[in-house]
């Protein structure tokens, strides 16, 4: 009997340990959570005021905790390029994009290549990150101008009258009407022309291609 006593004894402590476990670990993963979600405040404050270093510091304290943040390195790579320090935002975004391949973070990377001429790589940022969202303009856009550099203008006039399907305004038809004319296809962008003239736009300014998010956090 005593024995029996003893076993659920040790039992009860057993389960109580456990619970005091759980409970502490709770209150580390809030405190944790806390903290990086007080250096996301430092870091957005110091992107808009463009205290980069303050910014920055901040961003990589973050990974210091959380070493797999995509969000972070998707941050800390458009800090970069604010800064034209291509090279180290195109690290931050390659590392993004094998963490969590979002199209954010694919979509910039295909900005760095694009900016740095390396338009190969360029394409296939832009090629993956409309596999993974492929309702923006503004994404087939960026893919016809890479396309155009590289001379592919079938894919570069398929990606400017998908943008103009998607967003059919000012900017998406004035772009697929000079992709015609500067290639001496004066017909089609006749055709676009008399479009662009029965075009409503609506009172105020005028409607702009939705431009992709930047970041996800």
């Amino acid at each position: 009997m005593y024995e029996l006593i003893v076993v659920a004894l040790f039992g009860v402590f057993g389960i109580a340990n456990s619970k005091i476990k759980n409970a502490d670990d709770d209150l580390v993963s809030r405190r944790v959570g806390d903290k990086i979600g007080k250096l996301w405040d430092v870091a957005h404050q110091g992107m808009r005021e463009n205290r980069f270093l303050r910014a920055e510091k901040a961003l990589l304290t973050i990974l210091k905790i959380d070493e797999k943040n995509a969000a972070a390195y998707n941050r800390l790579g458009i800090l970069y390029a604010k800064q034209k320090e291509y090279r180290d935002a195109i690290d931050c975004f390659e590392i993004a994009s094998s963490i969590e391949a979002t199209p954010s973070s694919l979509h910039n990377l295909g900005l760095i290549y694009y900016e740095t001429e390396n338009y190969e790589k360029a394409g296939i940022a832009f090629e993956q990150a409309l596999k993974l969202e492929e309702d923006l303009a503004a994404r087939h856009v960026a893919y016809a101008k890479v396309n155009e550099k590289l001379g592919n203008e079938k894919l570069m006039f398929k990606a400017l009258e998908r943008a103009v399907e998607l967003e059919p305004n000012r900017e998406t038809y004035s772009l697929l009407k000079k992709a015609f004319e500067e290639r001496g296809m004066q017909s089609q962008a006749d055709d676009i022309d008399e479009k662009l003239k029965k075009l409503i736009v609506p009172s105020g300014k005028p409607k702009r291609i939705l431009r992709p998010r930047k970041v996800v956090i």
